[in-house]
């Protein structure tokens, strides 16, 4: 894991969920070493920021677009099936 690697934010929301799935996979190894370990746990946290961030401004976007009221999803399917 180089340093441009750690700074860099991902392209997109899959992108981050790739990356923290893969360190996720290698903390778990146990095979890191301790800077190591640290550094990853340090990405880790870069990308839930940016994901969360991300999930966010869709929900903002979805608001705008119910007219500031959000609605759970599963209630737009069961209007759908009826």
């Amino acid at each position: 894991m180089n340093a441009t690697t750690r700074k860099q934010q991902p392209a997109s929301y899959e992108q981050a969920c790739a990356e923290l799935e893969q360190l996720v996979q290698q903390l778990e190894s146990g095979q890191m070493s301790l800077d190591d370990t640290l550094k990853a746990y340090a990405r880790g946290s870069q990308l839930l920021r940016y994901c969360r961030e991300q999930l966010q401004a869709v929900e903002q976007q979805v608001q705008i677009l119910e007219g500031g009221e959000l609605k759970p999803f599963a209630d737009e399917r069961a209007r759908e099936d009826d």
